[in-house]
């Protein structure tokens, strides 16, 4: 028998293993429509989801360097320095030598990179737009809280950064 909370429905404190499988297979095809689109985008310039990510933080963070942006993305240097060479050739990125310690590195996105940026969080924003008004305010609250407690501490904590330091 299924745990009910005080209002009638399902509990959440007591999940079944189906009901933790359903809520995996949901995020799985959650994402693959939230990739979907920016992934259409991405392939007619020949760019993949690791360039979608390091314009979409180097956008959240103007003037980055790259040993942030390597531990927001937890990637390689290798992997790291491959997608920023292509952005970089294709004048999607600029890199500025720091002004305090030469040896640090400045990401910047172009005019192009931008353009790029806003074309890719553009459809995103809409799918979440859409699914939020769907949802409603409790939900998307709910939601929001799944997320972050999802999140390993240091990720969460960059994730915290970003929300105290955006816009």
């Amino acid at each position: 028998m299924t745990e009910r909370s005080p209002s009638g429905s399902p509990s959440l404190l007591f999940l079944t293993d189906e009901q933790l499988r359903q809520g995996i297979e949901a995020m799985f095809f959650a994402y693959r429509g939230f990739t979907a689109d920016p992934d259409r985008i991405l392939a007619e310039h020949g760019y993949g989801r690791a360039h979608h990510r390091a314009i979409h933080f180097i956008h959240r963070s103007p003037g980055t360097t790259v040993n942030n942006l390597l531990s927001i993305l937890g990637v390689t240097k290798q992997s790291l320095n491959r997608v920023l060479r292509s952005l970089i050739d294709e004048g999607l990125v600029e890199v500025r030598v720091g002004t305090r310690d030469r040896r640090e590195r400045h990401l910047y996105l172009t005019e192009k990179g931008a353009a790029l940026e806003r074309e890719l969080s553009d459809v995103q924003r809409e799918r979440m737009r859409a699914a939020y008004r769907q949802a409603g305010p409790e939900a998307v609250q709910g939601f929001r809280a799944v997320l972050e407690a999802m999140m390993d501490p240091q990720i969460r904590r960059h994730f915290r950064d970003l929300q105290d330091n955006g816009s």
